[in-house]
């Protein structure tokens, strides 16, 4: 749960070593290269095609697949993909005339078994097609030559006879083509069968889409590798690399540098130097790290707040649900996907997310006594369990505002100890004052008796906040250029305030989720008294409909709100300066191949 420090990683080789270098490093995947030539434009070789990906794609998405080719000298990935592309091509093609073909047929199949005559027959005339309404056969001009083959209880088929395509009729003609429809069925035919070779063709390049993936992934590193070497400084027989690379991998650089007989220089970062962020998490809580890292990467000289997000977003969705019965939705959502949501370590680590999200939502759907909208009857087992009441709404809302004030102080907290020893630091702690403090007098301003001596904690707190944060706010040494520059906090004052309402929305969201619930129940219970035999099948079906609706709607809540507190206010406070993130020149994973 940290940023991981890094150290400035020169290293001196022979130019005859450059590539054997360059692949070894790439190997261990540590370092975050720093070009020498940083006006030098890069070129090389660009890496795998993007058909080279769209063919091992086509032969992925084949239902059926042959025994993979573990090992073949002689394989020639560019002929593969050229006799991949090229089939899908024809089948692409196939498949439009298949579906041209299927549309003429049901266009003229209404029309009865018959072949067009010659032109000649009919003295240049051509037969236009015409499905008419029955209120429109009245407009069809009285010059017109025309027949109606038949009819049903929508339209009327009609064939009107003409060298050129009639103008006046009150519909558009139906487009049957001039073939008869048994010749465009043989036709059919013959493509359905010449589909079904390619497709067999396709089937039998699909041995080769682990040797290919594994070629893409090749050609990948190649590239990155290519990219690198124009970022070096090379001299007559020397070259120079620098990059940045997590401090603890400093004795195994100095163990390479020596066995291949290199010059290594590693030092602290400079003052004026913002080396990227590279975080580092427990694989438990790793996900947090890919929460934070989707909105922002935090600066090298912050903090890293994946693990406060991972809660945070936890509690915040579980209040949104409020429901037991959604959660257990969710366990069974995840007891069916977990294997295929362990396919790759990002999967694996949004998995543990949802494991933890899925306990959350039960435990304080059971603290609330949220059950698919229904509410455990008084001295039941479910009922012991119960201790707020999601309709009472003074307790909801302290709560909902006591974890707003919670998390913003968290994040002035962490502001605080980032600052180090600048003056400035005791602004963070100056708005936990103001922010605690406002709270108590809210929180005092309820009642009599001891609520009025939080009442005066919390006034003396924002007393006391608010100085801080007025002093400190400016570093100028002159005490009426620090006065004005402390009048700076007057605008951020309404933001501490809109930031800390803003998580009324747990409140708002969880309460909604519960009383649409509750009130879908009960119209599918009045359905059911109300509509004697079928009522049972209604109620079941505005029940079922409700709760899924309620269902889709609270999991939109939760997550859209759950990480706006997060992104939006959370890192208001936290998070004032923006890094960049740590890039491993690394080998690419062998993830395009799947078993």
């Amino acid at each position: 749960m940290s940023i991981v420090a890094l150290v400035k990683v020169t290293a001196y080789g022979y130019l005859s070593d450059k590539s054997r270098v360059l692949e070894d490093l790439q190997e261990c995947g540590c370092l975050h290269i720093i070009s020498l030539n940083p006006e030098r434009e890069i070129s090389g070789h660009s890496g795998p095609s993007s058909e080279a990906r769209e063919a091992l794609n086509f032969l992925l998405s084949c239902p059926n697949r042959r025994k993979q080719v573990g090992k073949f000298d002689e394989f020639d990935p560019l002929r593969i993909e050229r006799e991949t592309l090229n089939l899908k091509s024809q089948i692409g093609t196939l498949n439009d005339k298949r579906d041209f073909l299927l549309e003429r047929i049901a266009h003229l199949t209404p029309w009865g078994d018959f072949e067009f005559p010659p032109l000649d027959e009919l003295a240049g005339n051509r037969f236009w097609f015409y499905l008419i309404p029955e209120y429109q056969m009245k407009d069809i001009p009285a010059d017109y030559v025309w027949q109606e083959v038949k009819h049903d209880n929508r339209f009327h088929y009609v064939i009107v006879i003409s060298q050129n395509e009639p103008e006046l009729m009150p519909v558009q003609r139906v487009r049957t083509g001039n073939r008869a429809a048994k010749e465009l069925e043989h036709e059919l035919e013959a493509v359905e069968i010449t589909l079904e070779d390619l497709q067999a063709k396709r089937e039998s390049l699909t041995r080769w889409c682990k040797l290919l993936a594994q070629k893409i992934t090749w050609l990948e590193d190649l590239a990155a590798r290519e990219v690198v070497a124009q970022q070096t400084y090379d001299e007559s027989t020397l070259f120079a690399l620098q990059a940045w690379a997590p401090a603890h991998q400093r004795d195994m650089l100095l163990a390479y540098a020596e066995q291949h007989t290199m010059v290594l220089e590693i030092e602290e970062p400079g003052p004026d130097e913002l080396p990227p962020t590279l975080l580092e998490n427990e694989h438990s809580f790793a996900s947090g790290q890919d929460l934070v890292l989707f909105y922002m990467t935090p600066s090298y000289r912050l903090w890293d707040p994946s693990i406060v997000v991972f809660f945070s977003f936890v509690l915040f969705f579980a209040i949104i649900i409020s429901d037991a019965g959604y959660g257990a939705l969710l366990g069974l959502l995840l007891l069916w996907k977990w294997k295929a949501w362990g396919q790759s370590k990002t999967m694996k680590r949004m998995r543990g997310l949802m494991t933890y999200i899925v306990g959350a939502c039960i435990i304080w759907g059971m603290m609330v006594g949220g059950y698919f909208g229904i509410m455990p009857k008084p001295h039941t087992f479910l009922a012991n369990f119960q201790i707020l009441d999601v309709n009472n709404y003074n307790v909801m809302m302290i709560l909902s505002i006591f974890f707003g004030v919670l998390h913003l102080s968290i994040g002035n907290f962490a502001d605080f100890r980032c600052k180090g020893n600048s003056p400035q630091r005791w602004v963070p702690i100056g708005w936990i004052g103001i922010i605690t403090g406002g709270f108590l007098v809210w929180i005092g301003s309820m009642g009599t008796g001891f609520l009025t001596f939080v009442k005066i904690l919390g006034i003396l707190a924002m007393l006391g906040g608010g100085g801080l944060a007025f002093w400190f706010n400016s570093p100028n040494p002159i005490w009426w250029k620090r006065a004005l520059g402390g009048l700076n906090i007057v605008p951020r004052l309404s933001g501490a305030f809109g930031d800390t309402l803003s998580y009324l929305r747990l409140f708002a969201l969880g309460l909604a989720g519960s009383s649409l619930s509750g009130t879908f129940n009960s119209l599918g219970m009045a359905l059911d008294d109300a509509v004697p035999g079928i009522g049972v099948l209604l109620a079941i079906f505005v029940i079922v409909f409700g709760h899924v609706l309620n269902f889709g709607l609270s999991l939109m809540g939760a997550v859209i709100h759950g990480l706006r507190l997060n992104y939006i206010e959370f890192f208001n406070w936290g998070m004032p300066e923006e890094g960049y993130l740590f890039k491993a020149f690394a080998r690419k994973e062998s993830g395009l191949w799947k078993e």
